[in-house]
């Protein structure tokens, strides 16, 4: 008698299982990082900036320098308290990686003088845009929030003007009204609050008179750069002591700008 060939019910089940499950392998099942249409490509991450960290800030600043900005230092006898105000007050700040800054100031008999220099390392958390980018626009929104005044035209490209013809005193116009660089204080066109060539990647420079009542003028310079990731801002203030003196345009913005140099390079090194 031939014997019937069988599988048992255990072995049976074994086998359907496994024919199931090579029947439908690479069709139905999901992977983690599938995404129709993109096989295969993926988005390249903007590069980051060039700065991982920050200088100290109330040591970026050297002695001669602040012997030049805040003449006043020179005059305190003390050297305890001439130190302490070598050393400056830094800005409290809870991340010293991304901000730090420091303030001095320091009176002399002819004017007080005061110092603020910050500087922001920029981190974009947006894959699409780089340090770089989203520094450039903190400093074109600080630059837009300067107004800084549209630069003059050349004498050379003015066109020319005509031959005045004769008037009666009836028909004579006004005078125009005085510019403000003319005005007391102000500081001449090519002094005027500008964009700074050669300083960083970009930077501009504001000059601000500021009078209250019959206090002396204070007049504050401002330089702002940016190199790579990290934006800089200096202010520079002087306040005379005698009531009607105007502080010096000129020798402000000289010695703010020494020092937006000293530190871009600094930075670049």
């Amino acid at each position: 008698m031939q014997r019937k060939a069988y599988v048992t019910g255990t072995a049976a089940l074994l086998v359907a299982l496994l024919a199931g499950c090579t029947s439908g392998s690479g069709d139905d099942r999901p992977t983690d990082d599938a995404n129709p249409g993109n096989a295969g490509t993926t988005t390249p991450a903007a590069q980051p900036g060039k700065y991982r960290s920050l200088p100290e800030a109330c040591r970026v600043v050297d002695h001669d320098a602040l012997d030049t900005l805040l003449p006043g230092i020179g005059q305190i006898t003390d050297q305890d308290q001439r130190e302490k105000a070598y050393q400056g007050e830094a800005t409290l700040t809870y991340n010293t990686d991304r901000t730090v800054g420091c303030r001095w100031k320091a009176s002399s008999g002819a004017a007080t003088d005061r110092l603020a220099v910050d500087f922001e390392r920029v981190v974009s958390y947006d894959n699409a845009v780089s340090d770089d980018d989203q520094a450039q626009r903190l400093y074109l929104d600080q630059q837009a929030a300067a107004d800084l005044p549209e630069p003059s035209a050349p004498a050379s490209a003015s066109p020319t003007t005509p031959a005045p013809t004769a008037s009666t005193d009836d028909d004579a116009s006004p005078s125009a009204p005085e510019s403000p660089s003319g005005a007391a204080g102000a500081p001449p066109a090519e002094l005027q609050p500008r964009v700074l060539p050669g300083l960083g990647d970009e930077a501009y420079l504001d000059d601000k008179l500021n009078t209250s009542g019959s206090a002396a003028e204070q007049r504050t310079v401002t330089v702002v750069f940016r190199t790579s990731n990290v934006v800089v801002t200096i202010e520079y203030e002087e306040q005379p002591m005698a009531t009607g003196t105007v502080p010096d345009s000129k020798e402000l913005q000289d010695r703010a700008r020494n020092l937006a140099s000293q530190l871009a390079d600094t930075l670049g090194g």
